[in-house]
């Protein structure tokens, strides 16, 4: 019964998944790399709505260290960041660092995380460049996108 049901589940996942080029599934998380107005690495991102008037979404300071330290964007050539705590279009930075912030017993109230917004508009360029689990080193492979100035025909450009 064990096999089948492994069977059924994979023909279901395989059949509903969309496949990208190569041969490769969009399930699971995307390479969205971005560029910033100014040096924000070290501040927590968090997620305002559409109008930018309010926080729809923010860590709580316990999430915010893990076992290998802080989830800091790896930095990639010319300017580029790899994202590692979902960095969006929406995305604003607090003006505290992760290390700041893993410190609070509670998140901030939605009022005084809108007071310590750094930049409403600090995104200047932001992509997706597809499944994380298609690339083998994405580090490399994204650098080498981008230095062959392929990022705008091999990644989405997120508006």
């Amino acid at each position: 019964m064990r096999i089948v049901t492994t069977i059924a589940f994979a023909a279901m996942t395989c059949a509903t998944a969309p496949v990208l080029a190569q041969g490769t599934s969009a399930a699971g998380p995307h390479v969205v790399i971005y560029k910033t107005r100014a040096d924000y690495r070290k501040l927590v991102p968090v997620t305002m709505n559409g109008d930018k008037t309010e926080i729809v979404s923010f860590p709580d300071p316990s999430d915010i260290k893990t076992g290998s330290g802080y989830p800091l964007p790896v930095l990639l050539h010319k300017g580029f960041l790899l994202d590692k705590r979902g960095v969006g279009k929406n995305t604003v930075f607090l003006k505290m660092t992760y290390m700041e912030y893993a410190k609070l017993k509670t998140p901030p109230t939605q009022a005084a995380m809108l007071k310590m917004i750094k930049d409403k508009h600090p995104i200047t360029a932001l992509y997706d460049c597809g499944g994380r689990y298609a690339m083998k080193d994405v580090v490399k492979e994204v650098n080498t996108l981008i230095d062959s100035k392929k990022i705008g025909t091999s990644c989405t450009a997120i508006q």
